[in-house]
């Protein structure tokens, strides 16, 4: 299954042309899309119009959305963000490494354009969509 970051979707949602959401758009209906619950609130809140938040909100809701946090995902992302700072990189928001934890412990495949997961796919071993 593949989890949908939301700087994916929000640039899929404004129709820019990103490997990323070309690559969204050729796996919508073809292939098992999920989205996480914080990542769903991340791109809802983008939208100013009620009629393109609606229309979001449905498309949305028709996926599996992932709850992202809990107890043991919070102590496995706090790890790997010391992890990660050991080794000299600091990932610049908690929620990317809350989202790389969730894909990482239960064997999601991460379609994202957000540089910040790539230390997690060098070196933690997230699965990334697109190369």
């Amino acid at each position: 299954m593949i989890l949908v970051d939301s700087s994916v979707w929000i640039d899929y949602f404004r129709g820019l042309p990103t490997p990323q959401a070309d690559y969204l758009d050729e796996l919508l209906g073809v292939e098992a899309v999920c989205i996480g619950d914080l990542i769903l609130t991340e791109v809802l809140q983008e939208f100013v119009q009620d009629r393109d938040f609606d229309r979001a909100k449905d498309l949305l809701a028709s996926l599996d959305i992932v709850e992202l946090g809990g107890r043991d995902v919070a102590v496995q992302a706090a790890t790997y963000f010391r992890r990660l700072r050991r080794l000299g990189i600091t990932v610049r928001k908690t929620i990317d490494t809350v989202i790389a934890t969730r894909c990482i412990r239960d064997g999601l495949t991460l379609l994202y354009s957000d540089r910040d997961f790539d230390p997690f796919v060098r070196h933690l071993g997230l699965r990334a969509a697109l190369p």
